[in-house]
Protein backbone atom coordinates (compact mmCIF):
# COMPACT_ATOMS: atom_id res chain seq x y z
CA UNK A 1 0.00 0.00 0.00
CA UNK A 2 2.86 2.48 0.82
CA UNK A 3 4.51 1.76 -2.80
CA UNK A 4 0.82 2.13 -4.20
CA UNK A 5 0.38 5.57 -2.37
CA UNK A 6 3.93 7.17 -3.94
CA UNK A 7 3.56 6.50 -7.28
CA UNK A 8 -0.15 5.97 -8.13
CA UNK A 9 -1.64 8.18 -6.05
CA UNK A 10 0.39 10.89 -7.38
CA UNK A 11 -2.25 11.34 -10.39
CA UNK A 12 -5.37 9.36 -11.43
CA UNK A 13 -6.64 9.34 -15.13
CA UNK A 14 -4.94 12.32 -16.14
CA UNK A 15 -1.82 9.84 -16.33
CA UNK A 16 -1.42 10.47 -20.42
CA UNK A 17 -1.27 6.90 -21.82
CA UNK A 18 0.64 7.89 -24.47
CA UNK A 19 2.70 4.67 -26.04
CA UNK A 20 6.11 7.00 -26.98
CA UNK A 21 8.18 3.65 -27.85
CA UNK A 22 11.74 4.36 -28.95
CA UNK A 23 11.47 1.79 -31.77
CA UNK A 24 10.42 3.83 -34.80
CA UNK A 25 6.61 3.95 -35.17
CA UNK A 26 4.94 2.75 -38.07
CA UNK A 27 3.69 5.16 -41.19
CA UNK A 28 0.39 7.01 -39.77
CA UNK A 29 -2.64 6.37 -41.43
CA UNK A 30 -4.44 9.28 -43.06
CA UNK A 31 -8.12 7.95 -41.77
CA UNK A 32 -8.50 10.83 -38.96
CA UNK A 33 -11.92 11.27 -37.78
CA UNK A 34 -13.44 13.42 -35.27
CA UNK A 35 -13.40 12.56 -31.25
CA UNK A 36 -16.60 11.28 -30.10
CA UNK A 37 -16.32 13.64 -27.49
CA UNK A 38 -15.76 16.84 -29.92
CA UNK A 39 -18.54 19.88 -28.76
CA UNK A 40 -21.63 19.60 -32.08
CA UNK A 41 -20.16 20.41 -35.49
CA UNK A 42 -15.98 20.81 -34.36
CA UNK A 43 -14.08 18.89 -36.73
CA UNK A 44 -11.09 18.69 -34.01
CA UNK A 45 -9.45 17.09 -32.10
CA UNK A 46 -8.98 13.63 -34.25
CA UNK A 47 -8.53 10.52 -33.98
CA UNK A 48 -7.30 7.49 -36.50
CA UNK A 49 -7.52 3.71 -36.30
CA UNK A 50 -3.81 3.09 -35.10
CA UNK A 51 -4.76 5.59 -31.74
CA UNK A 52 -3.22 8.27 -32.74
CA UNK A 53 -4.49 11.54 -31.82
CA UNK A 54 -4.62 15.12 -34.19
CA UNK A 55 -5.22 18.86 -32.92
CA UNK A 56 -6.07 22.00 -34.36
CA UNK A 57 -6.05 24.73 -32.54
CA UNK A 58 -6.55 28.37 -33.56
CA UNK A 59 -4.26 30.97 -32.05
CA UNK A 60 -2.97 33.18 -34.98
CA UNK A 61 -1.31 35.40 -32.55
CA UNK A 62 0.59 32.72 -30.05
CA UNK A 63 3.88 31.61 -30.15
CA UNK A 64 3.81 28.34 -28.95
CA UNK A 65 1.13 25.83 -28.42
CA UNK A 66 1.23 22.44 -27.17
CA UNK A 67 -0.96 19.75 -26.44
CA UNK A 68 -0.54 18.05 -22.90
CA UNK A 69 -2.08 14.71 -22.36
CA UNK A 70 -0.92 14.28 -18.83
CA UNK A 71 2.19 13.24 -17.05
CA UNK A 72 3.54 10.47 -20.04
CA UNK A 73 3.30 13.57 -22.62
CA UNK A 74 7.01 14.35 -22.39
CA UNK A 75 6.49 18.06 -22.56
CA UNK A 76 3.72 17.56 -24.73
CA UNK A 77 2.63 17.24 -28.59
CA UNK A 78 3.67 20.24 -30.17
CA UNK A 79 1.75 22.09 -32.85
CA UNK A 80 2.77 23.33 -36.08
CA UNK A 81 1.66 26.79 -37.37
CA UNK A 82 0.02 27.07 -40.11
CA UNK A 83 -0.62 30.27 -42.76
CA UNK A 84 -4.11 30.99 -41.78
CA UNK A 85 -2.86 31.27 -37.95
CA UNK A 86 -3.90 27.54 -36.60
CA UNK A 87 -2.14 25.45 -34.95
CA UNK A 88 -2.09 21.50 -35.96
CA UNK A 89 0.06 18.47 -34.60
CA UNK A 90 -0.19 14.61 -34.23
CA UNK A 91 1.07 12.61 -30.82
CA UNK A 92 4.21 10.87 -31.63
CA UNK A 93 2.96 7.58 -31.15
CA UNK A 94 -0.64 5.76 -30.76
CA UNK A 95 -2.34 6.18 -27.30
CA UNK A 96 -3.89 3.39 -25.30
CA UNK A 97 -7.58 2.73 -26.07
CA UNK A 98 -10.06 4.71 -24.04
CA UNK A 99 -10.61 8.19 -22.58
CA UNK A 100 -7.70 10.57 -21.68
CA UNK A 101 -8.09 14.09 -20.06
CA UNK A 102 -5.80 16.76 -22.07
CA UNK A 103 -5.26 20.50 -22.05
CA UNK A 104 -3.63 22.74 -24.43
CA UNK A 105 -0.55 25.24 -23.43
CA UNK A 106 -0.46 28.54 -25.40
CA UNK A 107 2.37 30.56 -24.59
CA UNK A 108 2.84 28.93 -21.27
CA UNK A 109 -0.95 29.12 -20.20
CA UNK A 110 -2.79 26.34 -19.77
CA UNK A 111 -6.43 26.33 -21.38
CA UNK A 112 -9.05 24.12 -22.68
CA UNK A 113 -9.75 22.91 -26.18
CA UNK A 114 -13.05 24.63 -27.33
CA UNK A 115 -13.41 21.57 -29.99
CA UNK A 116 -14.21 18.93 -27.58
CA UNK A 117 -16.28 18.61 -24.18
CA UNK A 118 -14.87 19.26 -20.35
CA UNK A 119 -14.77 16.72 -17.53
CA UNK A 120 -13.63 17.22 -13.77
CA UNK A 121 -10.23 15.61 -13.64
CA UNK A 122 -6.79 16.52 -12.30
CA UNK A 123 -8.80 19.51 -9.76
CA UNK A 124 -10.25 21.18 -12.48
CA UNK A 125 -12.15 21.05 -15.82
CA UNK A 126 -10.31 19.28 -18.39
CA UNK A 127 -10.67 18.58 -22.30
CA UNK A 128 -11.63 14.89 -23.08
CA UNK A 129 -11.09 13.17 -25.65
CA UNK A 130 -11.78 9.17 -27.01
CA UNK A 131 -9.33 6.86 -28.32
CA UNK A 132 -12.14 4.03 -29.72
CA UNK A 133 -11.11 0.35 -27.72
CA UNK A 134 -11.73 -2.87 -29.39
CA UNK A 135 -13.47 -4.07 -26.61
CA UNK A 136 -16.06 -0.51 -27.02
CA UNK A 137 -19.57 -2.44 -27.13
CA UNK A 138 -19.75 -2.72 -23.47
CA UNK A 139 -19.99 0.57 -22.69
CA UNK A 140 -22.00 1.60 -26.20
CA UNK A 141 -25.27 3.60 -26.33
CA UNK A 142 -27.56 1.13 -27.24
CA UNK A 143 -31.01 0.66 -27.73
CA UNK A 144 -31.77 -1.24 -24.46
CA UNK A 145 -33.45 -0.25 -21.71
CA UNK A 146 -32.06 2.96 -19.49
CA UNK A 147 -31.28 3.83 -16.00
CA UNK A 148 -31.54 7.00 -14.62
CA UNK A 149 -28.71 9.02 -13.14
CA UNK A 150 -30.00 11.64 -10.58
CA UNK A 151 -28.42 14.20 -8.46
CA UNK A 152 -29.14 14.71 -4.46
CA UNK A 153 -28.39 17.00 -2.43
CA UNK A 154 -28.23 15.21 0.98
CA UNK A 155 -27.68 17.07 4.39
CA UNK A 156 -24.20 16.68 6.18
CA UNK A 157 -24.10 17.93 9.78
CA UNK A 158 -20.39 17.16 9.94
CA UNK A 159 -19.49 18.85 7.13
CA UNK A 160 -22.26 21.89 8.00
CA UNK A 161 -23.55 21.75 4.40
CA UNK A 162 -26.01 19.50 2.30
CA UNK A 163 -23.40 17.34 -0.13
CA UNK A 164 -23.90 15.88 -3.47
CA UNK A 165 -24.19 12.42 -4.90
CA UNK A 166 -25.44 11.33 -8.77
CA UNK A 167 -27.45 8.12 -7.81
CA UNK A 168 -28.00 5.52 -10.82
CA UNK A 169 -31.27 3.64 -10.26
CA UNK A 170 -31.96 0.72 -13.30
CA UNK A 171 -34.48 0.17 -16.15
CA UNK A 172 -37.72 0.19 -14.88
CA UNK A 173 -36.85 1.82 -11.02
CA UNK A 174 -39.48 4.46 -10.88
CA UNK A 175 -42.35 2.04 -12.16
CA UNK A 176 -41.71 -0.75 -9.60
CA UNK A 177 -41.75 -1.69 -6.06
CA UNK A 178 -38.75 -4.14 -5.90
CA UNK A 179 -35.78 -3.34 -3.24
CA UNK A 180 -32.17 -3.08 -4.60
CA UNK A 181 -28.63 -3.59 -3.27
CA UNK A 182 -26.23 -0.89 -3.54
CA UNK A 183 -22.68 -0.20 -5.19
CA UNK A 184 -20.76 3.15 -3.58
CA UNK A 185 -18.41 4.19 -5.97
CA UNK A 186 -16.01 6.39 -5.28
CA UNK A 187 -13.49 8.17 -7.71
CA UNK A 188 -9.89 9.16 -8.00
CA UNK A 189 -8.18 11.90 -7.04
CA UNK A 190 -8.40 15.49 -8.15
CA UNK A 191 -11.78 13.72 -9.84
CA UNK A 192 -15.12 14.17 -7.91
CA UNK A 193 -18.60 12.65 -8.32
CA UNK A 194 -19.40 13.49 -11.88
CA UNK A 195 -16.52 11.08 -12.68
CA UNK A 196 -18.08 7.41 -12.98
CA UNK A 197 -20.92 8.17 -15.31
CA UNK A 198 -19.34 10.75 -17.34
CA UNK A 199 -15.59 9.52 -17.69
CA UNK A 200 -16.39 6.02 -16.18
CA UNK A 201 -19.89 5.59 -18.24
CA UNK A 202 -21.04 3.60 -15.34
CA UNK A 203 -24.62 3.74 -16.39
CA UNK A 204 -23.87 2.45 -19.66
CA UNK A 205 -22.33 -0.56 -18.49
CA UNK A 206 -24.42 -1.54 -16.29
CA UNK A 207 -27.90 -0.79 -18.78
CA UNK A 208 -26.33 -3.38 -20.80
CA UNK A 209 -24.87 -5.63 -18.39
CA UNK A 210 -28.81 -5.72 -17.30
CA UNK A 211 -30.28 -6.00 -20.60
CA UNK A 212 -27.96 -9.14 -21.95
CA UNK A 213 -29.00 -10.90 -18.50
CA UNK A 214 -25.46 -10.87 -17.07
CA UNK A 215 -26.40 -9.35 -13.98
CA UNK A 216 -28.98 -8.63 -11.78
CA UNK A 217 -30.08 -4.89 -11.00
CA UNK A 218 -28.43 -2.85 -8.36
CA UNK A 219 -28.24 1.17 -7.23
CA UNK A 220 -24.82 2.73 -7.52
CA UNK A 221 -24.21 6.18 -5.75
CA UNK A 222 -21.00 8.38 -6.54
CA UNK A 223 -20.43 11.13 -3.97
CA UNK A 224 -17.45 13.72 -3.63
CA UNK A 225 -14.74 11.73 -1.96
CA UNK A 226 -12.81 14.64 0.02
CA UNK A 227 -13.58 16.56 2.89
CA UNK A 228 -10.51 17.68 3.76
CA UNK A 229 -8.62 19.23 0.06
CA UNK A 230 -5.24 17.30 -0.45
CA UNK A 231 -2.96 19.07 -3.06
CA UNK A 232 -1.24 16.58 -5.56
CA UNK A 233 1.39 14.70 -3.78
CA UNK A 234 0.47 15.55 -0.48
CA UNK A 235 -2.17 11.98 0.18
CA UNK A 236 0.10 11.28 3.30
CA UNK A 237 -1.62 14.04 4.91
CA UNK A 238 -5.33 12.72 3.97
CA UNK A 239 -7.58 11.80 6.84
CA UNK A 240 -10.58 9.12 6.30
CA UNK A 241 -12.47 9.92 9.29
CA UNK A 242 -14.22 13.21 7.71
CA UNK A 243 -14.98 11.57 4.94
CA UNK A 244 -16.22 8.56 6.22
CA UNK A 245 -18.34 9.81 8.60
CA UNK A 246 -20.09 11.59 5.45
CA UNK A 247 -20.04 8.08 4.24
CA UNK A 248 -21.20 6.00 6.54
CA UNK A 249 -23.60 8.11 8.82
CA UNK A 250 -24.95 10.51 6.37
CA UNK A 251 -24.80 9.54 3.22
CA UNK A 252 -25.98 6.05 3.67
CA UNK A 253 -29.01 6.46 6.08
CA UNK A 254 -30.20 9.07 3.21
CA UNK A 255 -30.08 6.69 0.72
CA UNK A 256 -31.62 3.94 2.38
CA UNK A 257 -34.56 6.61 3.62
CA UNK A 258 -35.01 8.07 0.18
CA UNK A 259 -34.66 4.80 -2.13
CA UNK A 260 -35.52 1.46 -2.28
CA UNK A 261 -33.01 -0.26 -1.05
CA UNK A 262 -32.04 -3.48 0.68
CA UNK A 263 -30.48 -1.76 4.16
CA UNK A 264 -28.23 -4.73 5.18
CA UNK A 265 -24.44 -5.51 4.25
CA UNK A 266 -24.88 -8.38 2.76
CA UNK A 267 -26.38 -6.68 0.05
CA UNK A 268 -24.32 -3.43 0.36
CA UNK A 269 -20.83 -3.00 -1.82
CA UNK A 270 -17.96 -0.39 -1.64
CA UNK A 271 -15.38 -0.08 -4.86
CA UNK A 272 -12.95 2.80 -5.47
CA UNK A 273 -10.24 3.67 -8.18
CA UNK A 274 -6.94 4.89 -7.33
CA UNK A 275 -7.62 7.40 -4.40
CA UNK A 276 -11.09 6.04 -4.54
CA UNK A 277 -9.18 2.50 -3.22
CA UNK A 278 -7.46 4.09 -0.68
CA UNK A 279 -10.99 5.26 0.88
CA UNK A 280 -12.28 1.62 0.31
CA UNK A 281 -9.47 -0.11 2.01
CA UNK A 282 -9.62 2.02 4.83
CA UNK A 283 -13.33 2.34 5.31
CA UNK A 284 -14.17 -1.34 4.85
CA UNK A 285 -11.56 -2.66 7.32
CA UNK A 286 -13.17 0.45 9.68
CA UNK A 287 -16.79 -0.26 8.88
CA UNK A 288 -17.04 -4.22 8.65
CA UNK A 289 -20.48 -4.27 9.72
CA UNK A 290 -21.10 -1.85 6.88
CA UNK A 291 -20.13 -3.69 3.95
CA UNK A 292 -19.56 -6.81 2.39
CA UNK A 293 -18.42 -6.30 -0.76
CA UNK A 294 -14.96 -4.55 -1.40
CA UNK A 295 -13.52 -3.24 -4.79
CA UNK A 296 -9.89 -1.80 -5.15
CA UNK A 297 -9.49 -0.70 -8.62
CA UNK A 298 -5.85 0.05 -9.09
CA UNK A 299 -6.32 1.08 -5.67
CA UNK A 300 -3.69 -1.20 -3.77
CA UNK A 301 -4.65 -4.47 -2.40
CA UNK A 302 -5.51 -6.77 0.45
CA UNK A 303 -4.41 -9.29 2.69
CA UNK A 304 -5.09 -11.64 4.64
CA UNK A 305 -3.58 -10.06 7.83
CA UNK A 306 -5.68 -7.30 7.04
CA UNK A 307 -8.84 -9.06 8.46
CA UNK A 308 -7.32 -10.63 11.07
CA UNK A 309 -9.85 -10.57 14.44
CA UNK A 310 -13.03 -8.95 11.72
CA UNK A 311 -15.25 -10.99 9.54
CA UNK A 312 -14.39 -11.97 5.57
CA UNK A 313 -16.79 -10.43 3.43
CA UNK A 314 -18.97 -11.94 0.86
CA UNK A 315 -16.39 -10.59 -2.24
CA UNK A 316 -12.99 -9.09 -3.12
CA UNK A 317 -12.36 -7.77 -6.40
CA UNK A 318 -8.80 -6.64 -6.85
CA UNK A 319 -7.66 -5.11 -10.36
CA UNK A 320 -5.45 -2.75 -12.37
CA UNK A 321 -3.80 -1.94 -15.94
CA UNK A 322 -1.17 -4.21 -17.04
CA UNK A 323 1.18 -1.33 -17.27
CA UNK A 324 0.63 -0.73 -14.01
CA UNK A 325 1.43 -3.09 -11.30
CA UNK A 326 -0.35 -6.44 -12.12
CA UNK A 327 2.30 -8.87 -10.31
CA UNK A 328 1.13 -6.96 -6.97
CA UNK A 329 -2.42 -7.72 -7.96
CA UNK A 330 -1.76 -11.27 -8.97
CA UNK A 331 0.09 -11.98 -5.55
CA UNK A 332 -2.65 -10.31 -3.80
CA UNK A 333 -5.58 -12.38 -5.30
CA UNK A 334 -3.06 -15.69 -4.83
CA UNK A 335 -2.56 -15.11 -1.06
CA UNK A 336 -6.22 -14.16 -0.28
CA UNK A 337 -7.83 -17.52 -1.94
CA UNK A 338 -5.35 -19.49 -0.36
CA UNK A 339 -6.77 -17.66 2.88
CA UNK A 340 -10.02 -18.90 2.09
CA UNK A 341 -11.86 -15.58 0.88
CA UNK A 342 -13.52 -15.22 -2.10
CA UNK A 343 -11.74 -13.24 -4.38
CA UNK A 344 -10.92 -12.26 -8.20
CA UNK A 345 -8.05 -10.56 -9.44
CA UNK A 346 -8.42 -9.01 -12.86
CA UNK A 347 -5.71 -7.30 -15.02
CA UNK A 348 -6.66 -5.17 -18.31
CA UNK A 349 -4.53 -5.60 -21.05
CA UNK A 350 -2.93 -2.63 -22.51
CA UNK A 351 -3.83 0.01 -20.34
CA UNK A 352 -2.18 2.07 -17.39
CA UNK A 353 -3.97 3.91 -14.32
CA UNK A 354 -7.25 5.07 -16.63
CA UNK A 355 -10.66 4.83 -17.08
CA UNK A 356 -10.23 2.16 -20.05
CA UNK A 357 -8.87 -0.03 -16.99
CA UNK A 358 -11.76 0.81 -14.53
CA UNK A 359 -14.52 0.54 -17.41
CA UNK A 360 -13.32 -2.83 -17.67
CA UNK A 361 -13.00 -3.66 -14.16
CA UNK A 362 -16.59 -2.45 -13.38
CA UNK A 363 -17.67 -4.71 -16.69
CA UNK A 364 -15.86 -7.64 -14.31
CA UNK A 365 -16.61 -6.73 -11.01
CA UNK A 366 -20.32 -6.16 -11.21
CA UNK A 367 -21.63 -9.51 -11.91
CA UNK A 368 -20.28 -10.74 -8.88
CA UNK A 369 -21.31 -8.54 -6.90
CA UNK A 370 -24.60 -9.56 -4.21
CA UNK A 371 -24.58 -12.95 -5.55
Amino acid sequence: MKNFLKISLLATSIVGSINFAQAQQPAIVEDFKPSVLNQPQQEYPQVNSQGYARFKIVAPTADSVRVSLGLGGRGGTKLAKAEDGTWMGTTDGPMDEGFHYYNVKIDGGKFNDPGTLNYYGSVRWESGIEIPAKDQDFYALKNVPHGNVQQILFPSPSTNTSRRAFVYTPPGYEKGKDKYPVLYLQHGWGEDETAWMNQGRANLIMDNLIADGKIKPFIIVCTYGMTNEIKMGGMRNFKIDGFQTVLVDELIPYVDANFRTIAKKEKRAMAGLSMGGMETKTITLNKPEVFDYYGLLSGGTYASTDFKDKPKPKYIFLSCGSKERPDGIRKAAEELKGAGFNVDGYISEGTAHEFQTWRRSLLQMAPKLFN
